[in-house]
């Protein structure tokens, strides 16, 4: 007699004598791997670059001339800033041989009259920028009450106040269009207390907020902001801040043209912040879970070290 409670089973005979056979086991399958990977394991595919022009500060060297250096070759019109004319022109001449249009305009971004001109070259409706990018900053490094007060307010002046106007400057016209992109460079060393380093931190921090807070205020109108952080690079920046490589392990710097290309492909997928390489992720991670009193008390044990270093 069959039973009813076994639908599963599969009837069979072995002679007159009726025997029950257990179903065919079900194929064991790959498990599947979650909808959502962590951002540490996932490539995302390249965003498609849309912009006809790009303001880029700082273009002069380091992360500023490898991002105008990418936009040019993708035939993107490039407006560039920086203090120094002759960096400039080595880079329009590049944008030239390739047909690509370029404006050199050399400014001091910590200068009321250089930050002007900049200003009403982002606001010029008649040949609008689609992409700012805000990368124009220096650091300084050491005890604050040794500090030339007036190099630290530069400092400020450039990394803070130049962002914020240019921003400011460029915003109106990308609302009115629906469209554009801010790409803010800021730092890792946003992410925690830096002794030592207390004015350039503090600046960055800024920058990362700045920037997180404008995202939400644009939500809607077609403009993004991004902020990118990235750690040690291989720059001007560095080394006129008197950082060099013996003073750092090498496993711990990005090249500047890694940086300049996550920037732009996050920038142009609309993503509000950016980290390139693993490790810094990791700290700035760490950084955000570590109650101040901490981070602050081991960045100061390296930063007395690095400063004793006579290689620093």
């Amino acid at each position: 007699m069959a039973h009813a409670d076994a639908p599963d089973l599969d009837a069979g005979r072995a002679g007159s004598r009726r025997v029950w056979l257990p179903a065919r086991p079900a194929r064991l399958r790959p498990a599947r791997l979650p909808a959502r990977l962590p951002a540490l394991l996932r490539r995302r595919p390249p965003a498609r670059w849309w912009w006809q022009r790009a303001l880029v500060t700082g273009a002069s060297g380091g992360i500023g001339a490898e991002a105008a250096a990418r936009l040019i070759d993708r035939g993107v019109a490039v407006v560039l800033v920086a203090r120094r004319r002759e960096p400039l022109e080595a880079l329009a001449e590049r944008a030239r041989a390739r047909g690509v249009a370029v404006e050199v305009l050399p400014a001091d971004l910590a200068e009321a009259e250089g930050l002007a001109r900049v200003e009403a070259r982002l606001a010029d409706a008649a040949a609008p920028v689609d992409l700012l990018v805000n990368n124009a900053g220096f650091g300084t490094y050491g005890p604050l009450v040794d500090a030339d007060p007036d190099v630290e307010a530069a400092e400020v002046a450039v990394n803070v106040t130049a962002v914020l106007r240019l921003t400011r400057a460029a915003l109106p016209g990308m609302v009115a269009r629906g469209r554009g992109t801010v790409l803010n460079v800021s730092s890792v060393a946003g992410s925690m207390p830096q002794p030592y380093a207390a004015t350039y931190a503090a600046t960055k921090a800024w920058v990362s907020s700045f920037t997180h807070a404008l995202v939400e205020e644009l939500r809607g109108t077609g403009v993004t902001a991004t902020a990118l952080a990235p750690g040690y690079t291989p720059t001007e920046f560095h080394a006129d801040a008197g950082l060099t490589r013996a003073s750092v392990p090498a496993p711990l710097w990005t090249d500047a043209a890694t940086v300049a290309a996550a920037g732009l492909e996050a920038a142009a997928a609309g993503r509000a912040w950016v980290v390139p390489g693993w490790h810094f992720r990791v700290a700035a991670a760490l950084a955000g879970l570590l109650p101040p009193a901490v981070t602050r008390r081991v960045v100061a044990a390296g930063m007395r070290q690095r400063l004793a270093d006579p290689h620093w």
